[in-house]
């Protein structure tokens, strides 16, 4: 569910509250508006804005001649739109009643031949319009009142993911034995693949691939929805490029998953669980620096090498594995400039 199919639809009357709305929006990665007013907002570089005249919109995205707002209410208004919905064109829809599964017929009916825009009356309907029947709408113009709504909206759909990841294979050279701590799972409400997994490390600079439960052993079952990810003090990476301490993950943040060489997607959070388990450190050598993982020392927490993925109990010096490199300075686990040294 990301911004990129997000208008906002300015709804403050007073000009200072649309100043307002309009700068937090673009301050928040938001580049798409909506406006009815007199004088439209003018579309910065990169941004689109749609126009509402009466029952007709105009502007990026859209027919010469507008697309039509229709007035859903009752399966009667739906049934007449989606007959009426031109081919190729956009079927633009104002919810006057239920709004989730009027919307998945909305889209079993339309077979692909048109888009559908619909409107939220806030940011709380957003998340339902975009996923309804998995793919939702091709576009949610939310309604937004106040600046503070901008928050709202930012918190329940994602920035686009890091587009491409430095991906690199480097040697291990020790594997040993690290005590008793305090390591975290991560649990997803997403179904990962074998080959997928999450960036965990001790450093920012580099990030061990750590792939899923979606294989299990001979005594546990398979957990795809898992990941082992390391001690509590390890970075991981997030769906927007930070990082964050494992021990200060919640339900709902977004993750970064990711598969070596492949295209990444964003996975939220369903729980964590720390556990005080035995616990290796895996050392690696990228290009003279030494980079550490601490894992639980078990069959089921496994590295993404060269061969496979291997995991922590039969992992051994001379395995090349798989990770990412990354500016290593932050703040907040966002990038900054500044001269930094990690060990």
């Amino acid at each position: 569910m990301t911004r990129e199919r997000v208008t906002i639809a300015l709804r403050a009357e007073a000009p200072e509250s649309r100043a307002a709305i309009v700068d937090r929006a673009r301050r928040r990665g938001f580049s798409r508006f909506h406006d009815a007013s007199v004088e439209p907002l003018a579309a910065g570089p990169g941004e689109e804005v749609v126009v509402r005249r009466a029952d007709r919109l105009y502007g990026a995205g859209l027919p010469a001649e507008g697309a039509a707002v229709v007035a859903v209410s009752d399966a009667t208004a739906l049934e007449v739109a989606t007959q009426r919905a031109p081919e190729g064109g956009t079927l633009v829809i104002e919810w006057g009643g239920d709004r989730i599964i009027p919307l998945e017929n909305a889209i079993a009916a339309r077979a692909g031949r048109y888009a559908i825009w619909v409107y939220a009356r806030g940011p709380l309907e957003v998340p339902g319009a975009l996923g309804a029947l998995e793919h939702g709408a091709d576009r949610v113009i939310v309604e937004v009142h106040r600046p503070e709504e901008i928050d709202v909206l930012e918190s329940i759909v994602e920035g686009p993911v890091p587009g491409r990841l430095d991906w690199t294979i480097v040697p291990v050279t020790s594997v040993t034995s690290a005590g008793v701590g305090d390591r975290v799972i991560v649990d997803t409400t997403s179904l990962l693949r074998p080959s997928e997994g999450l960036l965990v490390g001790s450093t920012a600079a580099f990030l061990f691939h750590v792939a899923s439960e979606a294989i299990g052993s001979e005594f546990s079952r398979p957990r795809p929805f898992r990941v082992n990810a390391g001690a509590a003090h390890s970075y991981v990476l997030m769906a927007d490029g930070s990082t964050r301490y494992l021990a200060e993950l919640a339900a709902g943040d977004a993750v970064l998953v990711a598969e070596p060489g492949a295209d990444v997607r964003s996975a939220r959070v369903g729980r964590i669980k720390i556990e005080r388990r035995p616990l290796v450190v895996v050392t690696a050598d990228d290009g003279g620096h030494a980079r550490t993982v601490f894992l639980q020392e078990a069959e089921t927490v496994r590295l993404t090498t060269e061969s496979g993925r291997s995991s922590t109990t039969s992992l051994r010096a001379g395995a090349s594995v798989h990770g990412v490199r990354l500016p290593p300075a932050r703040h907040l686990g966002r990038t900054v400039e500044e001269t930094i040294e990690e060990r």
